[in-house]
């Protein structure tokens, strides 16, 4: 019987797209849990920081090259990994981009990049890895999705579309691998700070904006998302899978606060 739903002891956890960010921050969140690491980015010297943190905290952590958008990266990932830990128990698909533009504006180059590192790269990702659950009969796979997962914004056309397919291939491949005990689901961060969006958060009045939207007064802190990874990676969630987990302060409520002016 298990005792504590919440202990990754003993668990590999895979998160790619960690040189910084929110991947940055669920990785600390399962090695906290117990889990030791898997961390991954396109260039491997830009681990090196976090990787020794990682370290610091007590755990194993191995760092691995990888693009998500080279076949053959994810399948030389894949085997350095099983050499080195012998089994993968988690994967978060957290590699991800956007391209902020009119779509009027897109080109096939941007589209490409978006919709080849958001989704393909999830799809292949995942692919590689659960070949390696699939014969011990257990996984958590976790897609990183968005509030765009569900939602629809101006100016984002390829990532809303991207984020919108993780959506459904999380149910299609949680349907797929449910048998074999491996659980997919997508988590789904609201409006969260990060690099890709910096720039929206140097425009106070786009800020008083959007959190008039959030029934919780205010954006996103990548804390918010400790209690969600941990759930999903973990023995609490064994009966959940195919699911969007929407961590975003409520915003797709529809809800606003601001009273009409007179």
């Amino acid at each position: 019987m298990v005792e504590n739903f919440f202990d990754l002891t003993g668990n590999v956890a895979l998160i790619t797209g960690t040189s910084r960010g929110l991947g940055q921050y669920m990785g600390r969140a399962l090695a906290k849990h117990g889990a030791d690491l898997v961390i991954t980015s396109r260039s491997k010297d830009s681990l090196s920081d976090y990787k020794k943190e990682i370290e610091d905290l007590g755990r194993k952590v191995l760092a691995v090259q990888l693009d998500v958008r080279d076949y053959d990266s994810i399948q030389t990932m894949t085997r350095t990994v099983i050499d080195h830990y012998g089994k993968i128990d988690i994967l978060v698909n957290n590699a991800g981009c956007n391209v902020r533009k009119p779509f009027t504006e897109i080109t096939w180059e941007d589209w490409d990049t978006v919709l080849d590192t958001n989704l393909k790269g999830t799809f292949f990702v995942t692919q590689a890895v659960a070949q390696h659950m699939i014969p011990k009969g257990y996984g958590r796979i976790i897609n990183i999705g968005s509030v765009t997962s569900v939602f629809g914004y101006a100016g984002l056309a390829p990532y809303c579309a991207s984020r919108g397919g993780t959506k459904q291939l999380t149910m299609s491949l949680a349907d797929e691998l449910g048998g074999h005990g491996i659980t997919v689901n997508c988590l789904a961060p609201g409006w969260f700070k990060t690099f890709q969006n910096q720039v929206l958060y140097e425009n106070k009045e786009w800020v008083e904006y959007l959190v008039d939207r959030i029934p919780m007064n205010r954006p996103g802190q990548p804390k918010d998302l400790d209690g969600a990874i941990v759930f999903l990676a973990s023995q609490a969630s064994e009966y959940v899978t195919g699911q969007c987990l929407l961590v975003d302060g409520g915003i797709t409520t529809g809800s606003t606060r601001a009273l009409p002016k007179k």
